[in-house]
């Protein structure tokens, strides 16, 4: 048999057929970093262009550190690049949410039922998770702040006898709150474009005590504060409609969804009710579920079990019809009474329906315009600046190889490969995922949004569904049990967030073992990189006195807000394999590799020649493989023995 025969029938055993992985080397490549922006120290990776790839490769892949950005492969130079990236995963079953997620999905959740109309923008939005969160025990009898005020005379006048003070406490709660209605009257002002000719008074916000619930029967159990500031503002309107016959103020108060009542009917029901609407957006802030009743603006505890509020999974608990402060009701009670539920209704938005489906990672147009409206809005790219040709190479091409649904419960619905999550809003494409589906995870890669639904926090929202996703696929696919989140960089703050998803683990860039977040986190704290395996013990997460997990990413509300924008930060520019940076001196030996394997042993490396497979123990006895001898004992480092045995090596 000739040697030409030989190798032909060498290259049918080793897997020359459809359906293998296929890769071309690209080297190592150094460029500025998308995260620090050193101009000293670059960013560093080795990097791969994927012909082909079967979804256990690139499964495998993920758990040595490597990740995907359309058909380029890279996986950064840890001991040398200027951020070092941690790939991030979390076990689904024991996913711990933390309230700021919970609060997420309530808001998405009021959205969708017409109670919440979503009119802050971005700013609001980040304004808003400026403000430390005040939380507490449904009770609400620790939030006390203790200062120093002069001491009054008799007349009321302070005393100006700076060395007698006294100490009163102050309700921190109730000034939160305070300031809250203040603002949602401003609001209100605002809308309706009217001169400020009225100076309201600041409202006042009661603690309702226990004593006092016994008093007034009928009053909810869960009630906590409330507020009498919407008589005050109708005697002062009432007052200048008298005086200067004028309606504009009037006005907006009145205007509650096209309702208006007449100029001098001026109910303290229909302003309470406009305001509970603008402070339903603050229930996360200060813990509290804002009602109006009879005029009154009431302030429930959260976790009272008559609220009407939702669980993670969107599950609503029953509420009582109303909740009223007065013991007795005459005639102009059931007047109000009345008033009270035409003026609910008028407070209900429009429903909306909420759909989302996975479909194979193809180029869709509404996608596209989706996605340039992101890069404009929220990136500040140009227009002319974002390309479709860029689009397409970065979030829809994929060597991944589709793996169809079967009936042998080894496979979700959707298959396996890579897909876009798209999220719909009563039929508007609002939202987009971009995942790869692998037997033992989802692996989220990019994620855009409508910036007009900034107030929705889609991004956070979206991260939940994928979770949620694999949790149901579960199910059905057995193997399925990981959310990868992508690389974690402990060095760059706004990339903490990753780890707000507990309990999460961090893969060790040495021995590819997953270390969990709690065990890497102090050592993280010292070096940005190091071989984390090697601090591997019992670790147990940290709970809070209520049971759940604390949030140790050291971030607050408002850097977590822009998770998506570095959620999407996966991504190295590499040049064609021709324009490869040579001048980098990189040592493969320094690391020590997973498991005790042999480097210099390189004979069972599957290379392509011609469309052809071999071995390279049937190849080494040819000239021109002498020289490939040290390229490809760096291949088998960065891969593993198995996968260089399993990835075809393209050679032309």
């Amino acid at each position: 048999m000739s040697r030409r025969a030989e190798l032909v029938e060498s290259s049918s055993r080793n897997g020359n057929s459809g359906g293998q992985s296929l890769v071309e080397d690209l080297g190592i490549q150094r460029s500025i970093c998308g995260y620090c922006k050193s101009t000293t120290r670059p960013s560093i990776a080795h990097g791969f262009l994927a012909y082909s790839l079967r979804i256990d490769d690139y499964q495998d892949l993920l758990d040595r550190g490597w990740r995907r950005s359309g058909k380029l492969l890279y996986k950064p130079e840890m001991e040398r690049t200027c951020c070092p990236s941690y790939t991030i995963r979390l076990k689904v079953d024991a996913f711990v949410p933390t309230k700021e997620k919970k609060r997420v999905q309530r808001r998405i959740q009021r959205y969708l039922d017409g109670t919440y109309d979503g009119s802050r923008t971005v700013g609001n939005i980040q304004k808003e998770d400026n403000i430390n969160s005040i939380r507490s025990s449904s009770s609400m009898e620790n939030m006390f702040a203790t200062i120093e005020v002069p001491e009054t005379s008799a007349s009321g006048k302070a005393s100006c006898n700076t060395g007698n003070s006294k100490t009163v406490e102050v309700d921190g709660t109730a000034e939160i709150i305070s300031s809250k209605i203040d603002d949602a009257v401003k609001v209100c002002v605002e809308i309706g474009k009217s001169p400020a000719d009225i100076n309201f008074p600041r409202a006042a916000v009661k603690k309702v005590t226990a004593d006092m619930k016994k008093k007034l029967k009928g009053v909810c159990r869960d009630l906590e504060y409330t507020s009498s500031i919407s008589f005050q503002i109708a005697a002062i309107v009432k007052r200048k409609l008298v005086i200067e016959n004028t309606k504009s103020a009037c006005d907006i108060l009145l205007e509650v969804e096209g309702h208006k009542e007449t100029s001098l009917d001026v109910s303290p029901i229909v302003i309470a009710e406009k305001l509970a609407s603008k402070l339903e957006m603050y229930e996360g802030l200060f813990g509290l579920h804002v009602k109006a009743c009879n005029g009154h603006l009431n302030f429930m505890s959260l976790n009272g079990p008559e609220n009407s509020v939702q669980n993670f999974h969107g599950e609503a608990f029953p509420v009582k019809e109303r909740d009223i402060l007065s013991s007795r009701k005459t005639g102009g009670d059931c007047k109000r009474d009345k008033a009270f539920d035409n003026n609910t209704k008028c407070q209900h938005h429009e429903k909306h329906k909420l759909e989302i489906r996975m479909k194979r990672s193809v180029f869709d147009r509404e996608e596209f315009a989706l996605y340039k409206k992101y890069q404009v809005r929220v990136h500040n790219d140009k227009p002319e600046e974002v390309h479709k040709s860029d689009y397409i190479r970065f979030l829809v091409e994929s060597p991944l190889i589709f793996v169809p649904p079967g009936n042998d419960n080894l496979t979700p619905s959707c298959g396996f490969g890579s897909f876009h999550q798209q999220y719909l809003i009563d039929g508007k494409l609002v939202a987009v995922g971009v995942v790869d589906i692998l037997p033992r995870c989802l692996s989220s890669k990019y994620m855009f949004w409508d910036p007009d639904l900034a107030f929705l926090s889609l991004g956070k929202y979206s991260a939940l569904e994928e979770i949620k996703w694999v949790q149901e696929a579960q199910k059905h696919c057995p193997t399925l049990q990981y959310y990868y989140l992508g690389y974690y960089i402990h060095s760059c703050p706004k990339m903490r967030y990753k780890a707000a998803y507990h309990p999460s683990e961090l893969l060790c860039p040495v021995r590819y073992q997953w270390i969990p977040f709690q065990v890497a986190k102090p050592v993280l704290d010292k070096t940005a990189y190091t071989c984390l395996s090697d601090f591997c013990g019992d670790a147990k997460p940290l709970l809070n006195p209520a049971g759940e997990m604390h949030d140790s990413t050291g971030l607050d509300d408002q850097e977590m807000e822009n998770d998506l924008e570095f959620r999407d930060g996966d991504f190295v520019e590499f040049k064609s394999s021709g324009s490869i940076d040579d001048s980098m001196d990189v040592e493969y030996g320094t690391e020590t590799p997973a498991g005790d394997f042999d480097t210099d042993d390189i004979s069972g490396v599957l290379i392509q020649l011609n469309n052809l497979r071999f071995r390279y123990k049937d190849l080494k006895a040819f000239r021109f493989m002498d020289s490939l001898a040290g390229d490809l004992r760096k291949y088998v480092k960065i891969v593993g023995p198995e996968l260089s045995e399993r990835i075809a090596y393209h050679l032309g």
